[in-house]
């Protein structure tokens, strides 16, 4: 009786596995999608609003944030044409305000009862992401079932919900960005492809029932083709760069189509489902015609075109097999002619639409094959190539990466086992062999590379089970009463192969630890501060100068596409200069417009300006952009000839990062080379001299001058702002323990001793680091370390004209105008200004004013940054140990009007003066300089004693030929 009592337990537990799997797979499924999203949205509350501000995951999410409140605004119609970014000509902003924005901003409306909040629609913007990689569980599920049976969908789904890789990360809350949308659209498109074929090859279409107009027999085909060409509309309405499911599609049907002719098959049905289906995409994508032109990213002429082509090519290669027939040529000749007539194809293409030829071309290499990426995808951290692929893979997807190669490998083979082969079979491993080959091109295309392998292994996991004859799909009662000691192992160990790397304990990290590891983007954190000043401190857009036209740039106004794509920006209207990461969070932060963006817009002639090696070629270079000239490689001359237009640059905004490790990138897109930018300097390192590579050139550029220098010596640039959260900026090089020469940067408040705001330690640390680079000696951080705000706001003027005369100016006199300020923060710098006494006269142009009269309801800066006392102007000569005689002195005031407008201001001299420090000379944080030597031996101190824990004291600038321990952690990679 117990052995009785104990089997029926047994059969009792299998018979409530076999209801779960048999007859409820859709609860599996619905609890694998509730993981899914609650994995992705456990961490929501650190994305909600401060203060009515966003807080997201990263830069693009912003901009959807922006579009989103757009389309919120304008329901339902998005944004035509975008006049906030692109300064000075505005941008099509084509795969921002998408489907993907309709969607968010119909559920806020449903939430909201047709008037939703901006806090509704803002944690509806935040829970559309997860929810939408949770319903791609949906059709992955049915892609895996009619691959594998309903195990194999289930396996699918299982394994999409416990990859914590790329998929993941881009689909949690915070993430507001059209990758999720993506994938689930994708994985739509593809399913809705394999319902169609799977219905054409069972009611198999031809050719002689359009003849006989048998409406009737073509009705159930036609109608899944036309539904799986409105998926695959769906999937580019999302996001216009789904051109790349086409383009796979179409090597599919080529392929397919040629193998079906020459095993027998009659290409009809086939070409069938692609003239019908691509032929619904072509007009559906026809019908979104927004920008005229083959940009990849627009909604304009190349989607409807090639899906157009797609479709005719399928009808063509059914007709030629059936010219082919009619001719009785060897059928195995039919794929040699179709690869001819495709290379024909494409070198007809390329005479007479050679734009789509070369889009095409141009994005095949860079996106879907590793073969030559564009500088600007490599200067794009998320579009560059995996460093290991396999690696990589292993991370995201542990075995099931090498599993879904054998699955795809036994769906090849199937014939060979006797089973039939569908044509949905060969789309799969075309998208999949697709897929792979955009995951080792592009990183984060590894956020697709998760759909093909969760239905590669539903193959896999469906072929073993019915190999050692478990058939879940019969009577799953029967075959569990059945099953044998091996049968229960091999499944076992399929089930460990495929999920123990995903599970604790062998998972580095699952998907419920990686939910909790998200938050908000720390560039998008450091520049708030600085974006919210600049919308507070300076003039609206279109009210530069005062000229009152700020509401003809409403923020969240309708403005029709130009037709040259160059809006006509009213008088007042300026620009802002940054890289182009940050323009995102310029144009929705600080909201104020941009000259570069992450749409790669500009990125040359901003990278032109901030790698400019004077103030002369900046200038030449911001003149030849209002003009609409190319700038980069053009000689300073010849932009100086151009007649810059009314549409200026009035800001210019740098962070470490910039400064730091976006250098390198910065090179790239206007050259030269970063490694040009490195000279040879003598340091001392461990009491030898020795020489090292020294970043000459780089403190040439204009980016080192206004970041690093706080525009000292410049005539028409001033700091108005700086963040009060510091960086250390440095140059790393081989030959002291360092990597290669490079430029790096690390935040004070990232897992550092510091607190990062202003105050007595991280002062401390600021003349540490100036005193060993005055002497000439590296810190742990490298050479050349500085202390610097995290971010820093420069404004564009005309500059005051000081000018004065001296009866008797000594010989190769200088004259000088230095003046003291004060930023927010409380640090405390001079500004220098010289040129040379000519014939016993000087002229010297400088940008910071001594009052601060004007703000922004005078169109002008209500700049953050203070003169302390008025212009000390003097004349004199050099003089020993970094000093200068002076020979005449007077001081003088300048007013922010003649800064802003450029007015001339004389200044009386009177003879006589002392011996001062070289007024160019670095300075401790209280202005005092350093490494100079005015009547005493030992030079002057190295700033505040009051070092805070974490630094040991060095006695200040007297040890500075000794070891200066400055105690941060080594420089981060």
């Amino acid at each position: 009786m117990g052995g009785d009592a104990d089997r029926g337990n047994g059969s009792s537990d299998r018979a409530w596995v076999v209801d779960v799997i048999e007859e409820y797979p859709l609860i599996i499924v619905a609890l694998a999608m509730g993981f899914m999203f609650r994995s992705r949205a456990r961490s929501y509350e650190r994305f909600l609003m401060n203060d009515g501000e966003p807080a997201l995951a990263g830069v693009d999410p912003w901009y959807h944030w922006r579009t989103v409140r757009w389309t919120a605004e304008h329901y339902p119609h998005t944004m035509p044409f975008e006049v906030w970014t692109g300064f000075p000509t505005g941008r099509y902003v084509g795969q921002f305000g998408t489907l993907f924005d309709q969607i968010i901003v119909t559920v806020a409306m449903v939430a909201g009862l047709g008037d939703p909040s901006i806090e509704t629609l803002y944690l509806v913007a935040l829970l559309v992401v997860p929810a939408m990689a949770a319903l791609t569980a949906v059709p992955i599920y049915f892609v895996g079932r009619r691959l594998g049976g309903r195990l194999g969908g289930v396996v699918s789904v299982l394994l999409l919900a416990l990859f914590s890789g790329e998929f993941f990360r881009r689909t949690t809350a915070g993430q507001l960005d059209h990758t999720a949308g993506e994938v689930l659209f994708m994985s739509v498109a593809v399913l809705a492809l394999m319902v169609a074929l799977g219905v054409a090859e069972r009611y198999k279409p031809v050719y002689e029932q359009l003849l006989d107009k048998d409406w009737r027999g073509l009705r159930t085909p036609a109608l899944y083709a036309v539904a799986a060409g409105i998926a695959l509309t769906c999937y580019i309405w999302v996001w216009p760069s789904g051109i790349v499911l086409i383009g796979i599609v179409g090597i599919f049907f080529g392929v397919h189509l040629t193998v079906d002719y020459v095993r027998g098959v009659s290409p009809d049905h086939v070409a069938f489902v692609g003239a019908v289906a691509l032929g619904t995409a072509a007009v559906g994508t026809l019908a979104l015609l927004e920008e005229p032109g083959t940009s990849i990213t627009s909604f304009g002429y190349l989607q409807p075109i090639t899906a157009a082509l797609v479709a005719a090519g399928s009808l063509f290669l059914a007709a030629l097999a059936r010219g082919w027939d009619r001719q009785g040529i060897d059928r195995r000749l039919y794929p040699v002619a179709v690869a001819g007539l495709a290379v024909a194809g494409l070198a007809a293409l390329a005479v007479v639409l050679p734009d789509v030829y070369e889009t095409l071309v141009s994005n095949l290499t860079s996106r879907l094959l590793p073969i030559d990426p564009s500088t600007g995808t490599l200067t794009i951290s998320e579009a560059q190539p995996p460093e290991n692929f396999r690696q990589r893979s292993l991370e995201d997807f542990g075995m099931a990466f090498y599993t879904m190669f054998a699955g795809l490998a036994l769906l090849l083979a199937r014939p060979l086992t006797g089973r039939p082969y569908r044509a949905e079979y060969t789309l799969v491993i075309v998208w999949a062999a697709f897929l792979t080959s955009m995951a080792m091109t592009q990183v984060r295309f590894f956020y697709y590379f998760a759909l093909p392998i969760a239905a590669g292994n539903a193959v896999l996991v469906a072929d073993v089970t019915r190999l050692v004859r478990v058939e879940f799909d019969a009577d799953l009662r029967e075959t569990l009463s059945s099953i044998e000691t091996y049968q229960v192992i091999a499944v076992v160990l399929v089930v460990v192969l495929l999920f123990a790397p995903l599970v604790p304990p062998l998972a580095d990290t699952t998907a419920w630890e990686a939910g909790d590891q998200t938050g908000p983007n720390s560039d998008s954190m450091v520049w708030d501060g600085a974006n919210e000043w600049l919308r507070g401190n300076s003039p609206e857009p279109g009210n530069y100068g005062g000229a009152g036209n700020a509401d003809e740039l409403e923020y969240y106004g309708v403005y029709d596409r130009p037709a040259d794509g160059d809006f006509d920006y009213p008088e007042g209207a300026y620009g802002v200069m940054s890289w182009w990461d940050y323009g995102h969070l310029i144009t929705v932060q600080g909201e104020r417009i941009p000259h570069a963006n992450p749409f790669q817009q500009n990125a040359r002639s901003a990278a032109a300006f901030l790698t400019a090696q004077s103030e002369r070629r900046a200038e030449a270079v911001l003149d030849g952009i209002s003009a609409r000239e190319p700038v980069v490689d053009r000689p300073t001359e010849e932009l100086e000839s151009v007649e810059p237009g009314d549409e200026e640059m009035r800001y210019v905004m740098i962070d470490d990062e910039m400064a730091g490790g976006k250098f390198g990138p910065i090179t790239r897109w206007a050259g030269p080379s970063y490694g040009s930018y490195f000279g040879q300097g003598e340091y001392t390192v461990d009491g030898e001299e020795r020489f090292l590579p020294a970043p000459d050139d780089y403190y040439d550029t204009m980016l080192a001058s206004l970041y690093l220098d706080d525009a000292n010596g410049l005539e028409g640039y001033r700091l108005v702002y700086e963040n009060n959260d510091y960086a250390v900026v440095s140059a790393s090089v081989s030959g002291i323990g360092l990597d290669s020469a490079r430029f790096d940067n690390l935040r004070l408040r990232d897992g550092t001793p510091l607190s990062g705001e202003w105050n007595a330690q991280t002062r401390s640390f600021y003349d540490r680091y100036t005193t060993a680079r005055v002497a000439g000696e590296p810190t742990n951080f490298g050479i050349e370390s500085h202390v610097v705000s995290s971010v820093k706001t420069f404004e564009r003027v005309e500059g005051a004209t000081l000018t004065g005369s001296v009866g008797d100016a000594p010989a190769n006199a200088t004259a000088y105008a230095t003046v003291e300020l004060e930023t927010a923060p409380g640090r405390v710098f001079t500004y220098t200004q010289q040129a040379e006494v000519k014939n016993g006269s000087f002229e010297l142009t400088v940008p910071y004013a001594t009052n601060d009269e004007l703000g922004t309801e005078d169109g002008y800066t209500d700049s953050s940054v203070e003169a302390t006392g008025d212009y000390e102007v003097f004349v004199g000569t050099t003089g020993e140990n970094g000093s200068v005689e002076q020979a005449y002195v007077g001081e003088s005031a300048v007013p922010e009007t003649a800064v802003v407008e450029g007015e001339g201001i004389d200044v009386e001299l009177e003879a006589g003066g002392e011996t001062v420090p070289d007024p160019t000379a670095e300075t401790t944080a209280d202005g005092e300089p350093i490494g100079v030597s005015v009547g005493t031996e030992s030079g002057n101190e190295s700033g505040d004693s009051e070092s805070g824990g974490n630094e040991s004291d060095d006695g200040g600038a007297n040890n500075v030929g000794g070891a200066v321990d400055l105690r941060l952690p080594s420089r981060v990679p």
